[in-house]
């Protein structure tokens, strides 16, 4: 892959571990509303979609999304932050690869991605940040990825996505951008890494 010059990550599975997160954060929600805890396919959808989507998902009529909205508005997600788990290899590697690379998040995620990278001092290592309230429609459409190879200006072969889920192989693939799929063998792509260290190898750094 030597014409690479822009490195875009999916964020949750692959910065950090945040499942023990979105479960906390989805049950205190639907404890809130006296709604029965998550279902491991609920939170699989959750786990993968936007935040708006999976509270559609999980409420259905509009009333009821229109409380959990509102209620949203006076959470600190600050106090789920304890349950997320940075990956170990992150940081090193953002080390190694930049300045020759420019890095990316593109990320379902909405109005949270800010307050975790300050939290973990990461916000220096990300040239830019794209979240579904950034774009028209969220992955597994391209427009996230769209948005990577418009300003930076490079054309797709230009730019390798790490992600984990069908959602970031889907969006990669409308996007005509090379995937790398994350601790997830059953996604179609000939890259795969157990460890963001791999990646150095795509990169040949």
């Amino acid at each position: 892959m030597k014409n690479i010059r822009v490195v875009a990550f999916d964020c949750d599975g692959v910065l950090f571990d945040t499942e023990a997160a979105n479960w906390a954060y989805y049950n205190h929600i639907l404890e809130h509303f006296g709604r029965p805890a998550l279902t491991a396919d609920q939170f699989a959808y959750a786990h993968q979609h936007t935040l708006n989507e999976s509270i559609v998902y999980l409420f259905g009529d509009d009333e009821s999304v229109a409380a959990v909205h509102a209620y949203r508005q006076t959470m600190d997600y600050g106090g789920f932050l304890k349950y997320l788990k940075i990956e170990p290899d992150l940081a090193p590697l953002l080390n190694k690869i930049r300045p020759q690379f420019k890095t990316a998040i593109a990320t379902n995620r909405t109005d949270t991605v800010d307050r975790l990278l300050s939290e973990f001092n990461l916000t220096e290592y990300f040239d830019l940040v794209v979240t579904s309230v950034d774009i028209p429609r969220p992955k597994p459409y391209p427009d996230v990825l769209l948005k990577v190879l418009s300003h930076f200006d490079i054309t797709s072969d230009q730019a390798l996505y790490v992600g984990d889920s069908p959602v970031d192989a889907e969006a990669a693939g409308a996007a005509k951008i090379p995937f790398v799929a994350y601790r997830n063998e059953s996604l179609l792509t000939p890259y795969h890494i157990e460890n963001l260290k791999e990646l150095e190898r795509f990169l040949e750094v």
